[in-house]
């Protein structure tokens, strides 16, 4: 889950915890609340589909790496060196059952092996001749079928996963909107209850004690510059300034000493 999404929800829980501590009797308070109770279950209910979907696509791909790899050590090696012999007798089935080393997706896997069985079904009689095993060849088109239902699994859950995907984001948007509304309203109660209740239990301030307790900001003194100076810095950049600076630094210092 998306890290945006998740805070969104989190927001919604603890919108619905603070109204059922401060209960309100405004309709349209009433309204907002039972709302946000439909969205903060659906967008559960979105959560735990998308994780029964990801759940679901990995076991597939792991069950896809598993039937890949019994395929290629039984069945289709088996075809491979059964085609290489009749391939003597028979040259164009040498290079029907040459697995393609490149087939490294599922796809091109299906569709190499999909076109080996075809093959060794169609030429049975001939195979069988040079060694083929029939008992090979049911047991390769079984692990087909499982590799494809694995295929349709993987994809199912993919859809199931980015479907409830962007379900949490929308449904996470309403929720905000939603949070929105109610936020207004108390703050708009509370504002009015504070204001109530202070003119109830302070007077109003009269004419002459108004802004008595304020604090003026006072503003910095403005440094103005010296005459003869530009941007702060002297003009004579001569001997003569150097010497009165140096004959400033040699001052004695005028506080008196004190000797313990």
């Amino acid at each position: 889950m998306n890290k945006v999404v998740r805070l969104k929800i989190e927001m919604g829980a603890h919108s619905l915890e603070f109204s059922a501590a401060h209960p309100d009797t405004e309709p349209g308070m009433q309204g907002a609340v039972s709302k946000l109770e439909q969205l903060v279950t659906q967008v559960n209910d979105a959560a735990v589909r998308q994780r029964d979907g990801f759940i679901q696509a990995r076991t597939a791909s792991a069950r896809r790496k598993e039937l890949r790899r019994a395929m290629l050590e039984v069945g289709i090696a088996h075809l491979a060196e059964v085609g290489r012999a009749a391939a003597r007798e028979q040259p164009e089935l040498g290079k029907v059952f040459r697995f393609n080393p490149d087939a490294t997706t599922f796809v091109a896997f299906r569709a190499a092996a999909r076109s080996m069985a075809a093959a060794a079904e169609e030429h049975k009689d001939t195979l069988v001749k040079f060694g083929m095993v029939q008992s090979v060849l049911d047991e390769f088109k079984q692990l087909l079928d499982q590799f494809d239902a694995a295929i349709t699994q993987g994809n199912d859950g993919r859809s199931a996963h980015v479907g409830a995907t962007v379900e949490l984001s929308t449904v996470a948007q309403a929720i905000v909107r939603t949070i929105r509304v109610m936020d207004g309203r108390n703050r708009n109660g509370s504002r009015t209850t504070r204001s109530s209740s202070a003119r109830g239990s302070t007077p109003a301030p009269c004419a002459g004690n108004r802004g008595r307790g304020r604090t003026r900001r006072r503003r910095p003194p403005r440094l103005l510059p010296r005459p003869g100076a530009k941007h702060g810095r002297p003009r004579d950049r001569g001997p003569v300034a150097a010497a009165e600076r140096l004959d400033v630094r040699r001052r004695p210092d005028p506080r008196p000493s004190i000797a313990y």
